[in-house]
């Protein structure tokens, strides 16, 4: 079992930058991909961005490339969502997202451990 513990976000204006956290936990945590998928009102949820357990893969959806990046820390325990030139269409509640596999990395079904979720609001 793996629990995720997300935070960070809250509101900015547009152009402004925010910064998530996800901390993983839990016996079953070794050698996972982790990533970030949102949901904003009224749509699905789409992947943002995920990492390979070594940070040596990473994808990022169209809409935040060379705005966000993902990272995480040298324990492989926590990953960061830094978002910059925050735009109104960036609002919505943030997931952290884990699973053993970094494939197929934007189906919702591939991810097996989700976070709770943190809003994410951008004012314009």
């Amino acid at each position: 079992q793996v629990h995720l513990a997300e935070s960070g976000g809250g509101s900015a204006q547009a152009g402004g930058s925010l910064g998530l956290s996800c901390a993983a936990s839990g016996p079953s945590y070794d050698n996972f991909a982790m990533g970030w998928f949102r949901q904003a009102p009224g749509r699905e949820r789409e992947l943002v961005a995920a990492l390979g357990w070594y940070a040596d893969s990473s994808y990022y959806a169209d809409s935040v490339k060379g705005r966000f990046t993902i990272s995480r820390d040298g324990a492989k325990s926590t990953v960061y969502l830094l978002m910059r030139s925050l735009k109104p269409e960036d609002t919505g509640v943030y997931y952290c997202v884990a699973d053993r596999r970094l494939t197929n990395v934007e189906e919702i079904s591939n991810w097996d451990y989700w976070g709770l979720g943190t809003q994410v609001t951008v004012r314009g």
